[in-house]
C-alpha cells in the first residue's frame, strides 16, 4: 500500500484523532518498527506500529461505532489513566470495540460525550472549523447581575486568546443559584469556569447538555447509547439544517 502519514493511520484504525495522534507523536508515545516516530513520518500496513504501548493494525471493515454517554462527575475523560483515576472509557468496555472520546469534559464536569471508532468523524468535530455548537447548563451561585452578565457575554481573553462572543441567558434562579445557558462554538480548555471567574461567579455544577441537535434528554449518568444513522449524518454535516436544541 502506498504510505500515509503517522496520524492518518492512527486515525484510520481507529484508536485517536489526528489531532490527538499528532500530539502523541510529539511526546514519544508512538515507535515504528522499534524507533520512535518522527513527525510527519509516513508508514504502511507492513510497518510495526505501537501507539501507547499497544500493537496498532488498520481494518478496513471494522464496524464503526458511534455512542453518546451521559459522562457523569468524577470521571476524566480518557482511556487510561496514570494516577488511577476513573476514566470514561471504563463505561463502555461491553462495547467490544475501542472507541475514544471526541473532545472532553473536565474531571468536575458532566453530560453529552460522544465516543467512537471513527477518525474522521472526530477530526471533523475537532477541526477549528466546526460549526455545531455544544450547550451548556450552568449553575453559579447567588444572583447574577447585568454587569455580571456583560462581561460573559463580551469577547473575553482566554489564557491570552481572545474567544469569540459567547451566548448566554438566564434559564432559571432561586434564592442561592441561578441557572445559566451557554452556547459555544469553540471549546477553549474550561472555558467556561474561566469565563464565570472572569465574572466574579463560582459555578457550583457544568453539564453539556446538548451538541447541536443532539440532546442528552433522559440518559442516566454513567450510561450511553448508540447514536442513530440520522444523528451520524448530522453530525458529518450531510443534514445542514439547524434547529434548536432543546
Amino acid at each position: 500500500m502506498e504510505k500515509i502519514r503517522i496520524q492518518k493511520y492512527l486515525s484510520d484504525a481507529g484508536v485517536a484523532s489526528r489531532r490527538a495522534a499528532e500530539a502523541a507523536v510529539t511526546e514519544g508515545k508512538v515507535t515504528v518498527n522499534g524507533r520512535v516516530c518522527a513527525t510527519g513520518q509516513k508508514v504502511g500496513d507492513d510497518d510495526v506500529i505501537v501507539y501507547c504501548g499497544r500493537r496498532v493494525t488498520r481494518a478496513f471493515n471494522k464496524k464503526k461505532i458511534y455512542i453518546m454517554l451521559n459522562k457523569p462527575r468524577g470521571y476524566v475523560t480518557t482511556n487510561s489513566d496514570e494516577s488511577g483515576r476513573k476514566c470514561t472509557a471504563d463505561l463502555v468496555t461491553d462495547l467490544g470495540e475501542r472507541v475514544y472520546p471526541v473532545g472532553r469534559l473536565d474531571r468536575d464536569s458532566e453530560g453529552l460525550l460522544i465516543l467512537t471508532n471513527d477518525g474522521e468523524l472526530a477530526n471533523r468535530l475537532m477541526h477549528p472549523s466546526h460549526e455545531i455548537p455544544k450547550i451548556y447548563n450552568v449553575r453559579v451561585r447567588g444572583a447574577v447581575t447585568d454587569e455580571q452578565m456583560r462581561i460573559l457575554r463580551s469577547p473575553l481573553e482566554i489564557d491570552g486568546y481572545k474567544i469569540k462572543p459567547v451566548n448566554v441567558e438566564i434559564i432559571g434562579e432561586s434564592e442561592v443559584n441561578t441557572i445559566l445557558r451557554f452556547r459555544l462554538y469553540e471549546g477553549r480548555n474550561r472555558q467556561i469556569r474561566k469565563m464565570c471567574e472572569q465574572a466574579g461567579l463560582t459555578v457550583s455544577r457544568l453539564t453539556r447538555v446538548a451538541i447541536g441537535d443532539i440532546a442528552i434528554g433522559d440518559l442516566k449518568p454513567g450510561k450511553y447509547k448508540h447514536l442513530t444513522p440520522a444523528q451520524v449524518e448530522y453530525l458529518y454535516g450531510t443534514d445542514k439544517k439547524e434547529k434548536k436544541p432543546l
